[in-house]
């Protein structure tokens, strides 16, 4: 019943969430519970600020993680430092050939965790981690439950040079220098990117400012979005603890967009945006102190990245950010056409029925492509779907 009403539950938000919350509540503990596990939009997270438990509160402080800290970087970027455990969790050697990174595990609930928290320790954003748990209630995951993090990516297309943010993936990669002695590395964040209404604009951009501290000034548009909602914003918010831009932000050469850190880490890995990319606090600190005026930023909407790794074929696929970019029958037959691309004149044969799997389900997990021939009905609709797109062409 929950599974099948939460299309209903996505297009509440604000007062009228709030409204129902409160009425399930009063009519099923069991189904305000369930409910309560998936939350999408900026509104649920002001309601979760707002409903932290007493127990949660009460936790004993040994039980507490201080995640507001990054753990201390080597001071050389070492194969020796790299398998000795010391570089720092979402930071991993470029890998000499192929385009993986990092590994898919699990760890265990703790009394008190929520899954935002179990991602945040982990450098996993919201909705990564709410794809790879499933079944998991978000806020309370049951105590000594199996967690996945979902910490193993395909490097998205493009130099291995500055900044590379997918917004399909809501995930930041930065490719920095290598200076003498060290081995190449990328370091990768999860963020936030911009909801339907303020999408985060595409394309290759630089940083031209970076600011500590910084104040917010809200434009004309922002406030006006707030006062009609019953919300109204000043002027002028100064830095400080009810400041949405955090502790750092930094200008992009694309007037109004910005990459910056957040009061709300919460709602990072989530789609809330107004166009501009989102970072953990900590995450942003470590950046911003990395990140030169100058440094190139691309801005990509990868949903679907393929890639190599000791000669197996992976495919990672995400959400389309917008329902007018297709059917899933396009997305399918777009995903065949890549990867038979990707495996051209090589002796590799791809397992279709997974990839349409994958496809159709995506989990932001890569996922390994080995042979299944493809089924006679669903290869026939792809000649369909390829004829039709060849007569429309022409």
């Amino acid at each position: 019943m929950v599974r099948n009403s939460w299309h209903v539950w996505r297009y509440l938000s604000g007062r009228h969430l709030l409204l129902a919350l409160a009425t399930l509540t009063l009519i099923s503990p069991a189904l305000s519970l369930a409910v309560q596990g998936a939350p999408e939009n900026a509104s649920i997270i002001e309601w979760a600020d707002q409903t932290k438990t007493k127990e949660r509160e009460t936790t004993k402080e040994s039980d507490k993680t201080d995640k507001s800290k990054r753990p201390a970087e080597p001071e050389r970027w070492t194969r020796e430092t790299w398998e000795q455990g010391k570089w720092p969790q979402g930071f991993y050697p470029l890998p000499e050939e192929g385009e993986l990174v990092g590994e898919v595990y699990t760890v265990t609930a703790k009394k008190a965790d929520t899954l935002l928290d179990i991602g945040h320790k982990h450098g996993i954003g919201y909705e990564e981690m709410r794809r790879a748990n499933p079944d998991v209630n978000v806020w309370y995951p049951q105590e000594g439950s199996e967690i996945t993090i979902p910490a193993r990516f395909i490097l998205p297309k493009g130099p291995k040079e500055g900044v590379t943010v997918n917004v399909a993936e809501m995930r930041l990669y930065y490719y920095p220098p290598t200076k003498k002695g060290d081995i190449p590395r990328v370091e990768t964040y999860p963020v936030s990117v911009g909801r339907m209404d303020w999408k985060t604009p595409l394309g290759t951009t630089r940083i031209t400012e970076k600011t500590k501290n910084p104040k917010w000034y809200p434009p004309a548009s922002i406030r006006k979005e707030h006062a009609e909602a019953g919300d109204p914003l000043p002027s002028v918010v100064p830095a400080g603890p009810d400041n949405p831009m955090g502790s750092r932000k930094m200008r992009l050469d694309i007037p109004g967009y910005l990459i910056h850190g957040t009061n709300r880490p919460d709602g990072v890995g989530m789609r809330v945006t107004h166009g501009c990319i989102r970072m953990l606090p900590e995450d942003v600190e470590s950046l911003f102190d990395k990140l030169e005026v100058g440094t190139k930023v691309h801005l990509i909407n990868e949903q679907f990245k393929l890639g190599w790794s000791d000669g197996t074929l992976f495919v990672q696929a995400y959400p389309y950010l917008d329902k007018e970019e297709g059917t899933t029958l396009d997305r399918v037959t777009e995903a065949v056409d890549k990867v038979n691309t990707s495996v051209k004149g090589l002796d590799y044969e791809v397992d279709y029925k997974r990839l349409k799997e994958v496809v159709e389900v995506p989990r932001g997990q890569p996922v390994a492509l080995n042979y299944t021939p493809m089924p006679q009905y669903w290869h026939n609709e792809v000649i369909l779907v390829a004829a039709r797109q060849s007569q429309q062409g022409g």
